[in-house]
């Protein structure tokens, strides 16, 4: 593969599928994507006039800090990388992501969830999965 795309969120698996691509695709372009999902925002209280500009503006300084720290990280490994910042639903932003910037693959993380809690919460990994036109490799 000469582009993979790596969605990160700051959780353990994620930084596990930065790992993987780096070891199993040591020469590809990487693309480092995170996606902010405004109605998270919305679903944990940031409903008040001007709160959701706050909340917003939080989570975009958090997403620069993690994917500059995971750039300089797979940069120093000998990483060609750029990173990017995408809002909306994480599993169609990927997906649509990866459609139209000529990526090859995508290696994501996945959190392993099972039974009711998946049902409830969805899994962004098996929405990518399903719907991606690339190969995607789930790492958990």
């Amino acid at each position: 593969m000469r582009h993979v795309l790596i969605p990160l969120d700051g959780s353990e698996p994620a930084e596990e599928a930065l790992e993987h691509a780096m070891e199993v695709f040591p020469d590809a372009r990487l693309t480092l994507l995170t996606v902010i999902d405004p109605s998270s925002g919305f679903a944990t209280g940031a409903s008040a006039p001007g709160t959701a500009e706050v909340w917003y503006e939080t989570v975009r300084e958090r997403a620069e800090e993690r994917l500059a720290e995971a750039r300089e990280r797979a940069e120093s490994r000998g990483a060609t990388v750029e990173t990017v910042i995408e809002t909306g639903r994480p599993a169609a932003t990927i997906v649509d992501y990866a459609e139209k910037n000529g990526v090859d693959g995508i290696v994501m993380g996945s959190h392993g969830r099972r039974g009711v809690s998946r049902l409830l919460l969805g899994s962004v990994a098996e929405a990518v999965v399903r719907h991606s036109s690339v190969p995607v490799t789930v790492v958990r």
